[in-house]
């Protein structure tokens, strides 16, 4: 079978191997900004305003402005009072973790990114609706009065959007930090938002920081942290933020300068997700609202597709010798034509029916 792992090309729309060409339903590049001719002429000009990048720490002397207008504009682009943005999502996530779970009991939520990790695999062995039922009646019969609580938003591989509505059941005399890692949700599943609705709530023993690669749906090589004032000037005072380099100045200053890019591209790919929403009904595909993610774990359907000259993501999940996980990807790249013929091979066969 044709290999995928030594490609010379951008992982868009189509891939070309082996004088075939395949459609691409993988990655994580959501919104396709990483081939968007638009958005790569605005990261050129990025390049002609800032140069490639910028090897000077957040402490030196001599600084360029894009950094701080990027945090104060992702701060309002996505609802919260501050930003610290850092090279990737592992450092953000480094961050916020070693920062604010100093001298707090930590609770680790199951399928935590390493990322996201204080030292080895905390190794929940339990579902995300039991770990966080009893997360809470721990921390309420607790003499403790601080804890922390570090969670994906969402598991975008079944997928699932986790529900922390439960949190309002916490006592009032204790004090929660939730850290949520949305590096797939943030600016996919809501158009300018996090995944989890964090405006909905307003209790204030409940401190939510959101952290994010936002090299995923975003298109841009660098991490950020979401919070109060307070907590980012915590974040922004630790060794990793003034001592690692920044982000590439003009990656960033796309990010800034192609709202209205992003919000056509949102649009797009939210459109063909409804598409392929109605052409799967009644397939055996996990899916949410919204989420450009279909997975499966029916075997046969990569080797399926493939002889139909189309890719998806297929890797044993959660487990080495785990049954495949497949993934199918929507993203803004594709056309209404490609969405069409996926859908048809999907149903040829019956390899998935219900």
């Amino acid at each position: 079978m044709t290999s995928f792992r030594k490609l010379n090309q951008p992982t868009g729309r189509i891939i070309h191997q082996d004088d075939a060409s395949y459609l691409f339903f993988g990655g994580t590049a959501y919104l396709g900004l990483l081939q968007n001719p638009d958005y790569i002429e605005l990261y050129k000009d990025g390049i002609d305003k800032y140069g490639l990048n910028n090897g000077t720490s957040r402490t030196n002397n001599v600084q360029l402005g894009i950094y701080e207008e990027v945090e104060q504009d992702l701060a309002q682009r996505f609802g919260f009072e501050d930003a610290a943005v850092l090279s990737s999502g592992y450092l953000a996530a480094q961050i916020a973790v070693k920062v604010l779970s100093k001298g707090r009991k930590v609770y680790y939520a199951p399928d935590c990114h390493p990322s996201l990790w204080l030292d080895d695999d905390p190794g929940v062995a339990v579902g995300f609706e039991d770990w966080l039922t009893n997360s809470i009646e721990e921390i309420n019969a607790s003499d403790e009065e601080e804890f922390v609580m570090i969670s994906n938003s969402m598991d975008n591989l079944t997928p699932r959007l986790n529900d922390f509505s439960p949190l309002n059941q916490l006592s009032n005399n204790k004090y929660v930090t939730l850290i949520l890692d949305d590096s797939h949700g943030i600016g996919v599943l809501r158009k300018n938002q996090v995944s989890t609705p964090v405006e909905t709530y307003k209790a204030e023993n409940l401190n939510i920081v959101v952290l994010a690669s936002l090299a995923k749906g975003m298109g841009t090589d660098a991490g950020v942290v979401l919070g109060n004032s307070e907590t980012i000037i915590a974040i922004k005072k630790h060794p990793i933020f003034l001592g690692s380099s920044p982000s590439a100045p003009a990656a960033l200053y796309a990010l800034k300068n192609g709202k209205a890019i992003y919000n056509h591209a949102f649009d797009q790919m939210q459109g063909n997700v409804s598409q392929l929403e109605g052409l799967v009904k009644g397939l055996k595909l996990s899916h949410i609202p919204h989420f450009p993610v279909f997975s499966t774990q029916t075997p046969a359907l990569y080797k399926h597709l493939i002889n139909h000259k189309i890719v998806i993501s297929s890797f044993p999940y959660p487990l080495a010798d785990s049954p495949l996980l497949n993934r199918i990807i929507v993203s803004a790249l594709h056309r209404p034509a490609d969405i069409e013929w996926l859908g048809e091979v999907l149903s040829r066969e019956n390899i998935l029916k219900l």
